[in-house]
């Protein structure tokens, strides 16, 4: 057995449209989640062709994909649910295609000219019925209680990428039997509850619009139902499908689609979901998507590179905010992307099982994923509190709190994520790392004055419950400012008077200069001398000819503006003749 438990990435995140616009410096300590174990087992193929998994029996079934010459055999890996490798079933032609029986006794596998039967238990061949030539790959599924599989039909290999046609086939009392069902392309099928088929056309030169379709098997020839087809009236929004699955009670369809990521639609009509998914994380393209049969995950796999996610493990009702769990296969130890069609569950969702490829797709992997049994509560606790005490609007202001999280500790960090909320809206602040003691730090700059409410959520994850969402209103002043004035006590009318001065101003970087507005007042009366501007470095000088003997006050003032408070400062001098 070649076995390894990797360190992988493992964490709850957020939209990238959280991540973007943040002004937030976090504490850096790790802190929060429990992590899936990930059993890796290097697989001996070359090509990847089918995964099937028994959970009657506790066995994984993987195919390889050798098509392209008659003298080409094929080999089936048997794992158990550990990831033990028990046997390897080699074939006397390449197999394209798994199916189950619905009691888990019988494996069907598609072979380059029949269909074969294996006993699960004992792995040994039980039947064997010959169907039409396949040249380019089948695809298996057991629905209604028969066995339905495609063949493309391509006088050579070559042919099957650009010509190939297929017709959906089945085994009706034992007997191949064709459906009529036909088109281009390399038809994949899907099984699911209520004698439910799903067939989808992945893009194919001859079919710039590919479809969905959904059949019910329950009687002796398989009915079509609801069917869609993607493109509008420009052609443009056509699938790019790679591979789809239902719902654990059939209600809904995933599909996994390379040019829009993972749609969901209802299964009685495929309309869209009223509510769907988040987008797979930037410079993931998706690859294949399953639902755990006890109905609680969605598995979304892609192809991605270095650091982004190739795989998404989250809550399988779109409307639960629960972070997902993401996985990044990196390099020989893990793969670098999840294959088309890779994902399967066991019955109880206990275990992901999931085919990953190098970049050359020379190499194969099965890795197997346990998502955490059990949710824990999570709560903010003693309420938010800021500080300074006094906000002013473009000076950093820190918000803090404390979550607490039960169960056991995470293994990597939590985060929470905060938004502002003032006169002009909602803003986004990304998101901060919560510490081992549980408090967590949010540093803002409100741009604005007026009331702020802060509000920070806690998702959760796969572990973890969200948490009831946090909120705190601070009053936000304008920013201070102040004027300092330097004169003589004493001047005479025919040497004039030089006041000099310093202009400071907190906050927000003023947009210009500012223009300060001077007052003379003496035994005369009160006037208003010229104003002068604040140099670059915030000093200024007021030069002024007295036009009276004895006190004359200078008063100098800025009136402020929509971030900071105006200010004044005055100075008496004494002159004489």
């Amino acid at each position: 057995m070649h076995t390894a438990h990797r360190s992988r990435r493992l964490a709850a995140t957020l939209s990238a449209a959280l991540l973007a616009g943040t002004g937030l410096t976090v504490a850096a300590a790790p802190a929060a989640h429990a992590a899936a174990s990930d059993a890796v087992v290097k697989l001996p193929m070359t090509t990847y062709s089918a995964l099937a998994v028994d959970s009657v029996h506790e066995r994984v079934f993987v195919a390889d994909a050798m098509t392209g010459d008659s003298y080409y055999k094929g080999t089936i890996a048997v794992y158990t649910f550990g990831g033990e490798r028990i046997s390897t079933i080699t074939t006397p032609s390449h197999i394209s295609g798994l199916a189950l029986s619905a009691d888990g006794s019988t494996l069907y596998a598609g072979e380059r000219s029949r269909i074969v039967g294996y006993d699960t238990t004992t792995l040994t061949q039980t039947s064997a019925v010959s169907a039409n030539l396949d040249q380019c790959g089948r695809e298996l599924a057991f629905s209604g209680g028969e066995v339905y599989f495609t063949t493309p039909y391509a006088s050579y290999s070559s042919q099957c990428a650009t010509t190939a046609h297929t017709n959906l086939d089945a085994l009706v009392g034992g007997a191949h039997t064709r459906t009529g069902w036909n088109d281009y392309g390399r038809l994949q099928l899907e099984a699911g509850p209520g004698d439910r088929m799903l067939m989808g056309q992945p893009a194919a030169p001859q079919a710039a619009n590919p479809f969905v379709t959904v059949f019910d098997t329950s009687g002796d020839t398989p009915v079509r139902n609801a069917a869609r087809r993607f493109a509008d009236a420009d052609g443009k929004g056509a699938l790019n499908l790679k591979d789809m699955a239902f719902s654990a009670d059939g209600s809904k369809v995933a599909l996994a689609d390379a040019a829009h990521g993972t749609r969901l639609l209802n299964t009685s009509d495929l309309s869209d979901a009223a509510t769907g998914y988040p987008a797979l994380p930037q410079g993931a393209t998706a690859s294949a998507v399953a639902f755990s049969g006890d109905g609680r995950y969605l598995a979304r796999g892609a192809s991605a590179t270095g650091s982004t996610p190739d795989l998404l493990l989250q809550p399988a009702d779109p409307a639960d905010s629960s972070a997902p769990l993401e996985f990044v296969f990196e390099g020989s130890l893990d793969g670098d992307r999840v294959v088309p069609r890779g994902m399967e569950w066991s019955a109880d969702g206990s275990r992901l099982f999931a085919v990953t490829t190098n970049a050359a797709g020379s190499q194969y992997w099965l890795h197997i994923i346990q998502p955490p049994a059990v949710q824990y509560d999570t709560r903010f606790t003693g309420g938010l509190t800021h500080s300074p005490g006094t906000a002013v609007a473009g000076e950093p202001l820190a918000v803090r709190g404390k979550l607490e999280l039960d169960g056991p500790a995470p293994a990597e960090p939590v985060k929470v994520t905060a938004t502002r909320t003032d006169a002009s809206g909602t803003h986004q602040l990304g998101t901060a790392t919560v510490k081992e003691d549980g408090t967590f730090t949010v540093l803002d700059e409100p741009d604005r004055t007026g009331e702020a409410t802060y509000t920070v959520s806690y998702l959760g994850d796969l572990t973890h419950r969200p948490a009831t969402d946090v909120t705190h209103t601070v009053t936000v002043a304008k920013a201070p400012t102040s004027i300092a004035l330097t004169a003589p006590e004493e001047a005479s009318m025919s040497g004039g008077i030089e006041i000099t001065g310093t202009f400071t101003a907190q906050g927000k970087a003023l947009a210009e200069r500012p223009v300060l507005k001077v007052v003379r007042e003496d035994r005369l009366g009160t006037g208003t001398l010229s104003s002068v501007t604040v140099a670059a470095d915030g000093t200024f000088t007021i030069n002024d000819v007295p036009r009276t003997r004895r006190e004359v006050t200078y008063t100098v003032s800025w009136p402020g503006d929509d971030l900071h408070a105006g200010a004044t400062a005055s100075a008496e001098v004494y002159v004489r003749r």
